[in-house]
């Protein structure tokens, strides 16, 4: 081999070596990312996590697909809901009522956002402690944006207003799966 084809030779084995080491990084990346069944996420992200609707015009289907039943339509932009488990095209989700429905990967955001799912208004705080003064009230059935959460508190803001509410004080908040991947979508939670 002559020297100039030996220095092509090494020059493609090093781009081939850096491709591989890079698509390496990307599957071990996302390697931990499985549905509570133990399978791979499609994606690659972790189920369950948050997401919230884009539009106000949304059809929650019994199965992932066209050809599934129309459950319900949710007339909400920027719902949030729980994605427990997923398709490639579809998202099956948990909503704030504990519904279970499967929606289109199109209608959502990966925005975050929470949805004041009690009857009551809940303290925003000017920052992470109840000792705080209090800086604006959630009404009870409305949405706002949420930066994040951290030690326990969650950061919300509408408009130019920002503050601190406990993690799990209202829905999309909370770090654990609120419905279970493997009810049937549709099925309404009893008791």
């Amino acid at each position: 081999m002559s020297s100039k084809s030996r220095g092509r030779f090494q020059s493609l084995s090093r781009r081939i070596a850096g491709v591989v080491a890079v698509l390496a990084c990307a599957v071990a990346a996302g390697g931990g990312a499985t549905m509570p069944d133990g399978r791979p996420t499609p994606t690659g992200l972790d189920v369950p996590r948050w997401v919230s609707l884009k539009s106000s015009h949304v059809r929650a289907r019994q199965g992932p697909g066209l050809d599934y039943r129309i459950l319900w339509e949710y007339r909400a932009a920027g719902l949030p809901v729980q994605v427990i488990a997923e398709t490639r095209e579809w998202r099956k989700i948990c909503d704030p009522e504990l519904g279970v429905a499967w929606i289109n990967r199109s209608v959502v955001s990966g925005r975050r956002g929470v949805f004041n799912d009690t009857g009551a208004e809940v303290a925003v705080h000017a920052a992470r402690n109840a000792q705080s003064p209090v800086r604006a009230r959630f009404s009870a059935h409305s949405i706002v944006a949420l930066d994040d959460c951290k030690d326990g508190w969650c950061r919300v803001r509408a408009r130019k207003l920002k503050g601190w509410l406990p993690e799990g004080a209202v829905f999309g908040t909370q770090p654990t799966a609120q419905c279970d991947a493997r009810r049937p979508a549709g099925e309404v939670p009893t008791g």
